[in-house]
């Protein structure tokens, strides 16, 4: 695959501004081992082959195993995530997937059970953000360094 284009450098402004939304999640109190997870499965999802091979790494720095990373994808089939990650996946999964999913009640409903408002909106606030680098990297075809 080649890359289309920069987007860094094709537009500075813009890049600027996700980086500041980057920047403003990293400042919402997330636990960064969920942080990563949600990056991780936001990514597989949309089938972004950079951001996978980044929060992957991302996440093993932080101390994440092998054995949860490989399973992210089948995280409901899996006994390695806790109820909350589990919540937060299920959120992600949902707000991803929104077109198909309108974000059902089943899964807001998991969402409020471990997570208070605040916490609710700052996951989707960080959900979103991982969309949108998602599709920046996908759409100009940001290659993973090899």
């Amino acid at each position: 695959m080649e890359p289309r284009l920069d987007f860094y450098k094709a537009s500075p402004n813009a890049a600027k501004a996700m980086i500041a939304l980057e920047g403003a999640v990293g400042k919402l109190g997330i636990d960064p081992g969920l942080l990563d997870l949600i990056k991780l499965r936001a990514s597989q999802i949309n089938g972004c082959a950079f951001c996978v091979d980044m929060h992957s790494s991302d996440a093993r720095k932080r101390g994440e195993t092998e054995r949860r990373l490989y399973s992210v994808s089948v995280w409901r089939e899996a006994p390695f995530f806790t109820d909350r990650e589990r919540a937060a996946l299920a959120w992600t999964e949902a707000l991803t997937l929104i077109s198909h999913t309108h974000a059902p009640d089943a899964d807001y409903e998991w969402l409020c059970q471990q997570f208070d408002e605040r916490e609710r909106v700052d996951l989707t606030v960080a959900i979103n953000a991982i969309n949108g680098w998602n599709r920046l990297a996908i759409g100009f075809r940001s290659v993973p360094p090899a």
